[in-house]
């Protein structure tokens, strides 16, 4: 299942990336520089692909899809 592995190694890529956000917002900050990358959108971004990779890698487990069955 090409789909299965996909989904895998995204959600893994995404948390890694999460938590290195995480590990350079909590760094001790200094002032006399800018920070270049914001830390807490790349986080948040993270945070929604893996809630994402999450809720499809339960579907391709479980066979059911994820939305309304009207």
């Amino acid at each position: 299942m090409p789909s299965l592995t996909a989904t895998i190694v995204t959600l893994v890529i995404a948390l890694a990336i999460a938590a290195f956000a995480n590990w350079q917002m909590r760094r001790p900050f200094d002032r006399r520089f800018l920070p270049l990358v914001p830390w807490l959108g790349v986080q948040f971004v993270a945070a929604t692909i893996v809630l994402i990779m999450a809720a499809h890698l339960m579907s391709l487990l479980t066979g059911k899809g994820w939305g309304h069955k009207y």
